[in-house]
């Protein structure tokens, strides 16, 4: 999607005037009238520090309710690490803004799950996804800032959030510790393998602006906002090297 351009950055002003301009500015409204269902997914932590604000995710869905399909549902949707994301909602506001807005929040630690088998999957054999992603216009919300397990909290790692803790937790934790049997680069990259999300709102108005684009793209700018090579951080090579490596694939195929 997105074609003309990959990703836009808008000096930041307010979510309020901010968000929809660059939403509109990229013509999310075009795709967002393809699908029925439409999923936020912010990034939601027991700390507000680390977790998407409410406010940014008001700012988007708001543009998602004026310019979706009129019979499209909308949900914002979560799977905390290491806590109930039904409590976290309600801590961060969610519930709120779910309420205010007649939209659905959707639990993914506990959602229906489809098994997925990929062959290209760097670690997993298989792994159970959230049905209700795979049926859905995914727009992946983090709050961008630095993180000591995956560099950045970008819109690919946020993805995270889609491996239920039914199935991905420790016997003795809340925690999905079966995803960081090995280092957590491989996660991301086979849950983004079950499906990519379709496009990223990234809020960097603690760096002055707001970025929103193609989900890699986005992510490659926001490690450069934090000063960093895009090149060095682990997740991010290992998807670009993936998606590089099928598209040689598939144009030998073709050839």
């Amino acid at each position: 999607m997105v074609d003309e351009v990959k990703g836009a950055s808008i000096k930041f002003k307010s979510y309020e005037e901010t968000v929809p301009k660059i939403l509109d500015l990229l013509k999310l409204q075009r795709e967002l009238k393809k699908y029925d269902k439409i999923v936020l997914k912010p990034n939601l932590a027991n700390s507000s520090e680390e977790s998407t604000s409410r406010e940014f995710t008001e700012a988007v869905l708001k543009f998602c309710l004026e310019h979706k399909n009129p019979v499209a549902e909308v949900f914002i949707a979560e799977g905390v690490d290491g806590a109930d994301s039904g409590e976290v909602f309600e801590y961060l506001g969610y519930g709120a803004l779910a309420e205010k807005y007649s939209v659905g929040l959707v639990d993914l630690n506990k959602t229906e799950t489809k098994e997925i088998e990929d062959f290209d999957f760097s670690k997993f054999s298989t792994i159970h996804y959230p049905k209700i992603l795979l049926e859905s216009l995914i727009i992946s919300l983090p709050k961008l800032c630095e993180n000591e397990e995956t560099v950045i909290s970008g819109s690919l790692s946020n993805m995270l959030g889609a491996f239920p803790a039914e199935h991905y937790k420790g016997f003795f934790s809340k925690e999905k510790s079966k995803i960081r049997k090995w280092p957590i680069k491989y996660s991301i990259h086979d849950i983004v393998k079950c499906k990519f999300p379709d496009f990223a709102v990234v809020d960097a108005s603690s760096q002055g602006v707001i970025l929103a684009g193609l989900p890699l793209e986005i992510d490659k700018q926001a490690a450069k906002l934090l000063g960093k090579n895009w090149k060095e951080i682990p997740y991010l090579k290992m998807i670009e090297e993936s998606l590089t490596e099928k598209e040689e694939k598939d144009e030998f195929e073709w050839e």
